[in-house]
């Protein structure tokens, strides 16, 4: 789940620790243990979407599967009730970049570019990912900027290891998506996870100066979620206060996993493959 930047850190209701920790988190054995079932809830919630979703469902009808799946595993839905947020997933079609809302009035159609993204709160530790799913037929030109955006991911994933930079990640992703004639939303970050939704660092898509270009530790555990717009970066929301569109009514695609930062490169810890 990206948010802005004024809510990182700020911790769900449900796992609100009885004393609030600040920084960057390295997780030990144990609580690495938890979050790889935390995540694999998570991508065993996705990878079953992928599969269910079709032409004249809702949007709130794969809200209700990911929550009722969710539970039946033991966990609770991280993003419902999460700043107020009502959904247990965000399901954003077409234009719609992050946090859709999801509605029984929003009807999936072929052609479609759906993102979802949903997150799981199990013995402690969340997990966290997105896909963007292709609803049957989409244009030559969607379904490159879907493959872009996972690639992207993984090109990001890629440098991921202890002792190298937040900046080799948002430099390996920025790369791949201008190469390709594509724009790096750069309103939502990536965040670190585990005890909370949102922790440090902010995992950023493109190269900047505005944050510190930390190294990356053994332990540490990060949401990287590469947003993609056909057309211009630049993103509004809605009334709603939630659902981010394109401000040229662009198409947007957006990948995420969380990842484990491991001695020699990485672990990814939602990884639907495994499932």
């Amino acid at each position: 789940m990206n948010i802005l930047s004024n809510l990182l850190s700020q911790p769900a209701k449900e796992s609100r620790p009885k004393r609030q920790r600040r920084g960057i988190e390295i997780k030990s054995a144990r609580e690495i243990e938890i979050m790889r079932e935390s995540a694999k809830i998570v991508a065993t919630v996705l990878k079953e979407i992928s599969e269910l979703v079709k032409p004249g469902m809702t949007t709130a009808d794969l809200d209700a599967y990911a929550e009722k799946r969710i539970r039946e595993m033991g966990a609770t839905p991280s993003f419902k009730g999460y700043h107020g947020f009502p959904g247990s997933i965000c399901s954003s079609i077409n234009n719609e970049v992050v946090h859709g809302i999801p509605s029984a009035k929003k009807v999936i159609r072929s052609g479609d570019v759906l993102k979802v993204d949903t997150g799981a709160f199990y013995q402690g530790f969340h997990g966290d990912s997105c896909i963007t799913i292709a609803v049957e037929q989409v244009s030559d030109k969607d379904a490159k900027l879907i493959r872009i955006a996972e690639e992207s991911l993984y090109k990001g994933i890629e440098q991921v290891k202890a002792g190298n930079y937040l900046m080799d990640i948002a430099g390996a992703i920025e790369d791949h998506v201008k190469a390709n004639g594509f724009s790096v939303v750069e309103d939502f970050t990536g965040h670190g996870v585990g005890r909370n939704l949102h922790e440090e660092p902010s995992v950023f898509n493109y190269r900047t100066r505005e944050m510190p270009n930390v190294k990356l530790r053994k332990g540490m555990t990060l949401a990287i979620e590469p947003i993609l717009n056909a057309g211009s970066k630049f993103c509004k929301t809605l009334s709603d206060r939630w659902t981010a569109v394109t401000v040229d009514n662009s198409y947007s695609a957006q990948f995420e996993h969380t990842v484990l930062v491991t001695e020699t490169g990485y672990e990814i810890l939602t990884d639907r493959t495994k499932i």
